[in-house]
């Protein structure tokens, strides 16, 4: 990989001595941080690994959707797991996708004094209407037991109908103190699922509402109230079949869509 320093300094890669996921290589361009981290990861790469890039060319989110984000305006990196036996429930990517969601939205609260909420499965939005879109996460599986998840965070730009940090905060962000500050947050939530539980159910601003989720090439879309995640993080939804009782329906992956009433309060 060509290496090329973009976001982080000495200073604040000393910060990340010794942390889980601090072996942090630095990218000025590449397709996708995640395609990166997955090839490394198939040719043997330890857990922390961590991908930067200040530019991609093939960046991807959810269902292929492309991703893309002017140079050194967002902050895109990718992160190696490499879940030991038996340390994720079946199915638990949710679990590793929502510690890294909280990891970022404490981070950008630290840095940035924005508070931010987690839109399920895997979207950081403004807490207050419109709730737009600051973040979004992508989680793949690599070479036997790896896991490779994918952050965008908008930093001083953001496409049609979202928005950034810069906005928010009301000043220019250091995209290299956000990083730091999210991978020391991620080291600490991870393999803590039981308190990863708690802070997301406490944080994700679809719980309470009704929503649709629609599904990729899949069944037609369902409506219904998001009641609860379960132990792996998948969103439990509550629907009313005609003239009969209410169905706890498990999704394990679609788009969520937030019915046009108030957030809900946390």
């Amino acid at each position: 990989m060509a290496v090329d320093g973009v976001v982080l300094d000495e200073v604040k890669r000393a910060r990340l001595a010794g942390a889980r996921f601090g072996r942090v290589v630095e990218l000025a361009e590449t397709t996708s941080t995640n395609k990166v981290a997955v090839e490394e990861a198939g040719r043997g790469a330890p857990e922390g690994l961590v991908v930067v890039a200040d530019y991609q060319s093939a960046g991807r989110g959810r269902f292929d959707r492309r991703w893309e984000a002017p140079k050194g305006k967002s902050l895109l990196f990718s992160v190696l797991a490499r879940p030991e036996p038996g340390e994720l429930p079946p199915g638990g990517h949710h679990l590793a996708v929502g510690a890294l969601s909280l990891a970022l939205a404490e981070a950008v609260t630290e840095v940035a004094g924005v508070e931010l909420a987690l839109k399920w499965p895997n979207d950081l939005v403004e807490r207050r209407p419109p709730e737009r879109k600051v973040a979004g996460l992508l989680a793949e599986m690599g070479a036997g037991d790896a896991m490779v998840i994918g952050a965008g965070l908008n930093v001083a730009w953001a496409p049609e109908g979202a928005t950034c940090l810069e906005e928010l905060a009301a000043r220019p962000l250091e995209r290299g103190e956000i990083l730091v500050e999210a991978l020391l947050a991620f080291g600490r939530l991870y393999g803590q699922w039981d308190e990863v539980r708690d802070l997301y159910r406490e944080r994700c601003s679809t719980l309470g509402r009704e929503v649709t989720v629609t599904f990729s090439g899949g069944p037609p879309q369902v409506t219904g109230t998001a009641v609860d995640v379960d132990e792996s993080g998948r969103l439990l939804l509550e629907t009313a079949g005609p003239g009969g009782p209410a169905t706890v329906v498990t999704i394990v992956a679609g788009d969520v869509a937030h019915a046009s009433v108030g957030p809900r309060v946390f």
